[in-house]
This record gives structure tokens, sequence and C-alpha cells, in this order.
């Protein structure tokens, strides 16, 4: 069991980043509107907190089922915008976690697609596979959405990213380690016996669950974080009395801020940076950590 928290836990940390917050607020560096003409990976309109918090955003979306046939992982579904007026979008490529198959996330599919990516849920190969073997599907189904999935010509195939739960989530710092060229990588409640990520350089979002007794944020999610250099951009949001198995129902707070988290890095979208710097604060958040203002 995760030891409990001393009744000043909360207090001292609102202290602290509350202090962070106010502090960062005047480095904010948020996209003029020459900058955002200058960035051809733009998609969509200017984010509020409601667009990005709805559960269907501005773009009309699809699926398609990717056969268990295909090499290095084993099938899924592909959910991607439909429109065809704007241009090709990045891809996030997500495993489910030990036991588990794409169903249990299948939520995450379409929310995500409808803010503008390509994205491409997994089964695994098995349902015991552990996070090196995830991570290495998770790449697999990248070159095969960029290589020969039905809707490549839609992806953008220097824009990518991973996601995945609890091995699943292993499996995404695997897959950030090996492929450092990923633009971006949000593990949800990561479980991996290694604890030590000093070697990566992918902007990474951690989310860990307050009461998580499966993967424990105190040996899993926190060591996780610390070990990133502060060199790599990273943060980190524990969800306040969440158990392990938060993201296997539609997640408000999981949803924003992996959506600001990915066009912030993924399209270098600038507009977003305003979610997550200042660090997030509110009462669905234990706390929250990170390297803003964001520049990589």
């Amino acid at each position: 069991m995760q030891p409990s928290h001393s009744p000043t836990r909360r207090p001292l940390r609102a202290r602290v980043l509350g202090g962070l917050a106010l502090a960062l607020v005047g480095t904010t560096l948020l996209a003029s509107p020459a900058q955002a003409a200058d960035n051809p990976y733009e998609r969509g309109p200017a984010p509020t907190n409601a667009s990005i918090e709805a559960s269907q955003g501005p773009f009309a979306t699809s699926s398609v089922n990717v056969s268990s046939t295909v090499p290095g992982f084993g099938g899924g579904v592909i959910y991607y915008p439909t429109t065809t007026t704007a241009g090709t979008f990045g891809a996030v490529a997500i495993s489910p976690g030990y036991t588990a198959r794409w169903s249990s996330l299948s939520w995450l599919g379409p929310r995500l697609a409808s803010q503008g990516f390509v994205v491409i849920g997994i089964e695994t190969n098995s349902i015991y596979d552990q996070p090196a073997s995830r991570g290495d599907q998770l790449l697999a189904a990248l070159d095969y959405l960029v290589n020969s999935s039905s809707v490549r010509t839609r992806v953008d195939g220097t824009r990518l990213a991973v996601a995945g739960h609890s091995m699943g989530g292993g499996g995404t710092l695997e897959a950030a380690k090996d492929r450092p060229s990923l633009q971006a990588a949000v593990p949800l409640a990561p479980w991996n016996l290694t604890k030590s990520w000093t070697s990566l350089q992918v902007p990474t979002l951690i989310f860990g669950g307050e009461s998580d007794t499966v993967a424990p944020v105190s040996s899993h999610s926190e060591p996780f974080y610390n070990s990133i250099p502060s060199a790599s951009e990273k943060a980190y949001i524990e969800l306040n009395n969440a158990s392990h198995f938060f993201p296997q129902t539609p997640n408000t707070t999981v949803a924003k801020y992996a959506i600001s988290w990915l066009k912030r890095f993924v399209d270098n979208d600038t507009r977003y940076e305003q979610f997550i710097c200042p660090l997030p604060s509110s009462s669905a958040i234990e706390e929250s950590r990170g390297t803003c203002p964001y520049i990589s």
C-alpha cells in the first residue's frame, strides 16, 4: 500500500507551486499572430479551455481497423481527421497496459484525432508483454502508420509521439529512449522496473495517480520524472485520489493536458503553452511539476 500523505502535504505544495506559477507568469512565452502565421504545423482554431476539454474537437474523424497480421505489433485501430484541406498531421501511437486491450483506452483515440492528430491504438503481440516489448511495438506501429497504412498520406512522419498506460506507459518511456527523434511522450500511470531515464531526450509528460497501488507514484512516476534530465522538457501531473486505472475511463484532465502537450511539442503550437505553463492546478490535480517555460 502507498503511504498516506501527511496533513501538511497539499498546503505546502500549494504554496510552493503557487509561488512558482507567479514567478513564471511573466516569463511564459505565447505565440504572437506573426509567429503563429509562421508555423506550418498549426491545426485548428485558437484553443480555449472549453475547446480542449470538450469530448469532440474541431475536426470530424473516422477510423480504420488494422489487422493483427501486420508485422511488429498486434494490430489495432487508426483514428484520423477526415478533412482533406488541412495538410498532414502529427501522429501518436498508444499502448494499453498489462493484460489489457486497446478497448480499455479507446476513448482517447477519437478524442485526440478530433484535435488534429492521427492516432493508432495498438493491440500488443501478447497481453503479457513487458515494457521493452511494448516500446518496440509502439515504434513498429508508428513505422506502419507512416509507411504502409491506408492513411499514410495524412501523416507527417517527422512529427510522431507515443503514449500508453501502465506497462504501456513503461513502454512509452522505452520507445522515447530508443528513438530520440520522437517529438513527445505521454506515459499514463507508467510501470517499469527501470527507474532511471537519464538518457531520455524526448519531451515527456507523465501522469500519475495519487492512490495508485499497482504502480505507486513513489516508486514509479515520481522517480521516472526525477531521473529525466532537466535539459529535456518534462512535466509531471499527479491526479488527486486517482487509482491505477484512471486512464481507462474518459478523463477531462488527462485529455486536456495530453492534448496541450502533444500540440505544443508535436505541432510546435505555442498557442497551447498557456495550458501547461504556468503549471496546471485544479481540484483534480494533487500536484504538478515541470520545466516550463518550454523552449524546445
